[in-house]
């Protein structure tokens, strides 16, 4: 299994950088960030520095959308970074949730994604791709290499990223959805004449390491606030009681009251107070080490092929730290 550590790009600059730095030297392989212009600063020029910074990881956004950028700059910032440190970077993507919804348009829909996904996976590979109507080739580019991530929860998303994407990412740890969604992603591929194990799967949740579970769970109960903005999605489009999205994943948003964006995925956000702590424990790894690594192991059983910490609370340092020293070593 391997080990990514996402961040959020607040500054100053330089602590992001510092703490990719920190990542790589206990393990971790790949580095992202959110993406969001308005909310936090611009990833793809830290982007530069973190790859100069360090010797291996792969960074990328969690995730990007085909709104807020051009596909044609996506592809061809993707690609610069690439002719400059090497094929060290992925591309996450997805509808556009707090990019979008911050400054006032709607997420994109899926056929529009699906299509972006192709466009920039072959421009940023030196292919030609159609945009707008025009074919175009970013002729400079040789030997580029650009996987691209898919992220989703429900079941149209689910099945694109399973017809389209080289990785799926899943924005929650909990064992019985994730199952679920994973071969909901593998029947699709297998329907689109794709090799289902082809399809990276990761799983993205807030991890803590500690023993004081109730001060954990409150670090990271804006995580569930922030799966629900997207499950409140479903929820509108299939119904509160709907056969094909599991009420796992639906049940906890009844007590839930619109959403603040200026506190999005940040430790002590109001639109969280909904979220209790069974979903807290489901959604997330907490608790001493030996916890997480039964978690992870439950999860790498079920197909996951990375788990990426969201450290986003008052222990970063010492929860990549405890991974290095005593989770990612159990997965070597």
């Amino acid at each position: 299994m391997d080990f990514g550590l996402v961040l959020q790009t607040d500054p100053p600059a330089s602590q992001v950088v510092s703490l990719m730095k920190r990542g790589e030297s206990n393990g971790f392989r790949y580095g992202w960030t959110f993406d969001s212009a308005v909310l936090w600063q611009e990833p793809f020029v830290i982007y530069s520095r973190i790859l100069a910074n360090t010797r291996q990881l792969i960074v990328g956004p969690m995730v990007t959308n085909p709104s807020t950028r051009t596909w044609e700059v996506t592809a061809s910032t993707f690609a610069t970074l690439n002719d400059m440190y090497g094929n060290r970077t992925v591309c996450g993507i997805g509808r556009g949730d707090s990019a979008m919804r911050v400054a006032g348009r709607r997420p994109n829909t899926l056929a529009r994604l699906g299509e972006a996904i192709d466009v920039i996976r072959d421009l940023a590979e030196g292919r030609e791709a159609e945009v707008d109507g025009k074919p175009l080739r970013i002729p400079w580019i040789t030997d580029g290499k650009l996987p691209v991530w898919m992220a989703a929860y429900g079941p149209k998303a689910l099945a694109l990223a399973g017809e389209k994407a080289d990785g799926f990412i899943l924005q929650l740890a909990d064992p019985y959805l994730t199952e679920w969604m994973i071969k909901s992603v593998r029947e699709a591929a297998a329907a689109a004449g794709r090799d289902p194990a082809a399809v990276t799967i990761c799983v993205a949740a807030p991890a803590y390491v500690g023993e004081d579970l109730a001060h954990a769970r409150d670090q990271c109960r804006w995580f569930g606030g922030m799966v629900g903005n997207h499950v409140a999605d479903l929820v509108s489009r299939y119904g509160e009681h709907s056969a094909i999205v599991p009420e796992e994943l639906t049940e906890y948003i009844k007590s839930r009251h619109g959403y603040d964006y200026s506190h999005h995925g940040r430790t002590g956000n109001p639109s969280a107070d909904f979220v209790p702590d069974e979903i807290v424990d489901r959604f997330c790894l907490l608790g001493p080490a030996e916890a997480h690594i039964d978690k992870l192991r439950a999860l790498r059983d079920l197909g996951v092929d990375q788990f990426a910490v969201y450290a986003m609370h008052d222990a970063r340092e010492a929860t990549i730290d405890a991974y290095g020293s005593d989770v990612i070593p159990a997965f070597v």
